[in-house]
């Protein structure tokens, strides 16, 4: 099969790539590069630096393609109530863009990367059949490009699934960004012998997905036919963590011995926000396979041997008032 993926030198993107290159298939795919990496490309690919917002490019990029995932994304829940047009650009543009021209090449599957961030502060754990809740401009984006996806789907018969993977860690994840990757922006601080930066009170709930056991997942919805027009939660719903007993986890991995620091909460932050996969037991045959404390141990692993890194703050902050993060703004992370 001749498969594309968006975000291609992303975390998920460059992941979900060696494993279909190593299923036989013909891969290719593009990124903008905003956060992309050329080191994550796997070899015996064809690679365009082309900005998903690029109706034309795109759709020079996927002709004769036969399956399409959309893991690009500018992820970044939290900054997007400061950096609305930023983000929402990269989110719902950026989507539009990639399915009409999946349309216009007759792709037969189209697999697109939601977010959990689409069930708001609904109670935890969410299920697939809850109707979507969004509180911020991010998860009000991913929504929004569900259900135009659904529509033109509809209208011109081509098939899709959409995955919802929640808070996946693991190599190749960028970690010098102050925006999001609460792991491994505690690791590569503590590495640095400095303490984890904490948002509120650090009682926020959340499940962490090791990458390797959500790609299983995400090759069976493009490769299955079986598996057509459905919602899936993809990641661990047994190990439910706290913000403080996350850094904990990873100061002991890293031998941190300080204590957080902790400092004002961030607006619209889901407080519990976990995934029932249920469905994906169902479905996919999913499992978790990668408890907590490995996932930590292995993306400690990957940031040591790479290198710790200083933060890089090369996305925009395009609303700055009394609540935007002082951490942003002062560059403190």
């Amino acid at each position: 099969m001749k498969i594309y993926i968006t975000g291609i030198a992303g975390f998920l993107g460059s992941h979900l790539a060696k494993r279909l290159i190593d299923l036989g298939h013909e891969v290719s795919g593009n990124d903008s590069m905003i956060q992309g990496d050329l080191e994550n490309l796997p070899k015996n690919i064809n690679f365009h630096k082309t900005d998903c917002c690029n109706f034309d490019e795109m759709s020079k990029n996927l002709n004769n393609i036969d399956i399409v995932y959309h893991c690009a994304a500018t992820a970044h829940e939290g900054l997007s109530v400061f950096s609305p047009n930023f983000i929402t650009k990269n989110i719902y543009q950026a989507s539009i863009s990639v399915i009409t021209a999946s349309i216009v090449n007759k792709v037969k599957k189209f697999v697109f990367c939601s977010s959990m961030a689409r069930y708001g502060f609904q109670k935890s754990p969410f299920t697939e059949d809850m109707t979507p809740k969004p509180e911020d401009p991010y998860g009000i984006a991913k929504v929004a490009v569900e259900d135009t996806l659904k529509l033109l789907c509809e209208v011109h018969s081509m098939d899709y699934n959409i995955a919802v993977p929640h808070n996946i860690v693991g190599p190749n994840q960028k970690y010098d960004d102050p925006f999001r990757n609460v792991m491994s922006i505690f690791i590569n601080r503590n590495l640095q012998n400095k303490p984890s930066i904490i948002y509120g009170d650090g009682n926020q709930k959340r499940c962490f997905s090791y990458i390797d056991d959500v790609i299983f997942c995400l090759e069976k919805l493009a490769l299955d036919k079986k598996i057509s027009k459905e919602i899936i939660n993809i990641g661990p719903d047994e190990e439910t963590v706290t913000v403080n007993e996350l850094s904990k986890i990873v100061a002991n991995e890293t031998g941190y011995n300080g204590k957080p620091i902790y400092v004002s909460g961030r607006p619209q932050e889901v407080l519990e926000a976990s995934c029932s996969s249920d469905k994906a037991r169902k479905l996919l045959k999913y499992k978790t396979k990668t408890s907590l404390r490995d996932s930590v141990k292995l993306t400690a692993d990957y940031i040591r041997k790479k290198g710790t890194k200083e933060f890089i703050y090369n996305l925009p902050v395009e609303i700055k008032t009394n609540k935007t993060p002082e951490t942003w703004i002062k560059k403190t992370i």
